[in-house]
């Protein structure tokens, strides 16, 4: 299957592109692998550990939901103190809006960038203002503490839209022009990826219900253990659509090839699955420490109050952290089939070659695809609450609760792919810059960003 190749890209804007390049950067010689590249013993090893803790853990928390589910059947047969047909149904369809919402919000971002991106930082505060409104009205404790978490929330990205406005424009510039001619087939595999998001959540939440009607004093860690579980499994599914489509965009980036969507597939799924289950897990963690580095050195500016006397400290940790664990290296994971370590760690060194890490820290598609998933989490939250609130008031919290965090993650599977877009849209410049492929939008962005620190 042949994608189309931007013709502006490959033709208009070559010989302009090779003109205006960084004069610093050097393009590197990329070699195309024949055959995926074998990591050391120790990085497979640990690989394949990874890998079959994931598969152990699904058939545990497999196993647990249906222990949970015939256990939480019994006591509310008995007891009558847990209504399934009261406690279900609202966050069973709240989880196929979800499923509703993030193919939407992906075909919406297919057909449109520009509009995608402005109706994500300008919508998304006020769902997540009406979400919250919606915990507080009900006024349970529970409640009360999410929405005043959403509402403060909403508030903090309202300032945030208005802060990075002048961002905008370049951001939609390079998201359609990264997104202007995605991989054949990538709706159909955006929506299998989502479909096998939405059942895992259907399954794993009949446990919860279990566990909710269950007498024992361990019910807590056990809804616990499958919210954790399903975050995971979420998070897996995500990045799994992110590399195989990072991987494609990739090839035709750099070498001018396109690969079918179901090989390449084929290929993350036997070759990569470990390093994606592990990625999955610490990545996350590392983009908070470096998120919450970066607004301590916001807060902190240049002060010396004994307050902030940590936060250089904490950055240099956050910088060292985020250069050996990055979502970036999600690319080479899938092209080179290197460990997430390493592949981080060189496609930062690459950033670093070209001066592109200004433009990077700068990036807002990150924070376009969380906008997509909060504001799809609270639209399904205000259906499962309302819903709930309506047949059975008491549950509408958790309910609301449950069905915000499962609305927030299918939708990011859906926002996957053009973040992977993007993604390797950055790393095939960074390893060669001076291929003609690409035009001047990001060598003008970077002067541009160097001028304002030289200001």
């Amino acid at each position: 299957m042949e994608a189309r190749t931007p013709p502006s890209v490959l033709q208009n804007h070559s010989h302009q592109a090779q003109e205006r390049r960084v004069s610093s950067s050097t393009p590197n010689q990329v070699q195309e692998p024949s055959h995926p590249i074998e990591p050391a013993m120790g990085w497979r090893i640990f690989r394949w550990l990874s890998s079959i803790v994931f598969k152990i853990h699904i058939c545990l928390v497999a196993v647990l939901v249906i222990v949970l589910t015939v256990l939480g059947l019994r006591s509310a047969s008995k007891t009558h103190h847990f209504h399934p047909k009261e406690w279900y149904p609202p966050l069973l369809a709240s989880i196929g809006s979800s499923g509703i919402i993030a193919f939407s919000w992906q075909a919406f971002t297919g057909c449109s960038p520009s509009m995608a991106f402005k109706t994500a930082f300008w919508f998304s505060p006020v769902l997540s203002l009406a979400s919250g409104v919606f915990f507080v009205i009900v006024g349970s404790r529970g409640g009360l503490a999410a929405g005043v978490i959403l509402i403060v929330s909403s508030l903090i990205v309202s300032v945030y839209v208005c802060w990075i406005n002048h961002r905008l424009n370049y951001a939609i510039q390079l998201l359609s022009l990264s997104t202007k001619y995605p991989p054949t087939n990538t709706p159909i595999f955006v929506f299998g990826s989502i479909l096998i998001g939405v059942l895992y959540a259907a399954f794993v939440v009949i446990g919860i219900g279990g566990a909710t009607s269950i007498t024992s004093s361990f019910k807590a860690l056990f809804i616990a253990a499958i919210l954790l579980s399903l975050t995971w499994t979420l998070q897996v599914i995500k990045n799994v659509v992110h590399v195989t489509i990072s991987r494609i965009k990739y090839f035709n980036l750099a070498w001018g090839r396109e690969k079918d969507i179901r090989a390449a597939f084929y290929d993350i799924i036997k070759h990569s699955a470990g390093t994606i289950s592990l990625g999955s897990a610490i990545i996350p963690f590392i983009s908070f420490i470096h998120g919450s580095a970066r607004a301590m050195r916001l807060v902190a500016g240049d002060s010396d109050e004994f307050l902030f006397s940590c936060a250089p400290c904490y950055s240099e940790l956050a910088s060292m952290l985020r250069n050996h664990g990055n979502r970036w290296g999600f690319v080479h994971v899938g092209v080179y089939n290197k460990g997430i370590v390493q592949a981080s760690y060189d496609t930062w060194e690459a950033f670093e070659k070209v001066d592109l890490e200004i433009v990077i820290d700068s990036d807002l598609t990150v924070s376009f695809c969380v906008l997509c998933g909060v504001s799809g989490g609270a639209i399904c939250s205000i259906i499962s609450g309302i819903w709930a609130l309506v047949i059975h008031k008491s549950y509408a919290t958790e309910l609301a609760i449950y069905a915000f965090l499962i609305g927030y993650f299918v939708c990011r599977i859906g926002m996957a792919w053009p973040q992977a877009c993007v993604s390797a849209y950055y790393v095939a410049y960074a390893d060669n810059p001076l291929h003609p492929r690409f035009d001047s939008t990001v060598p003008d962005r970077i002067r541009e960003l160097r001028r304002r620190l030289q200001v």
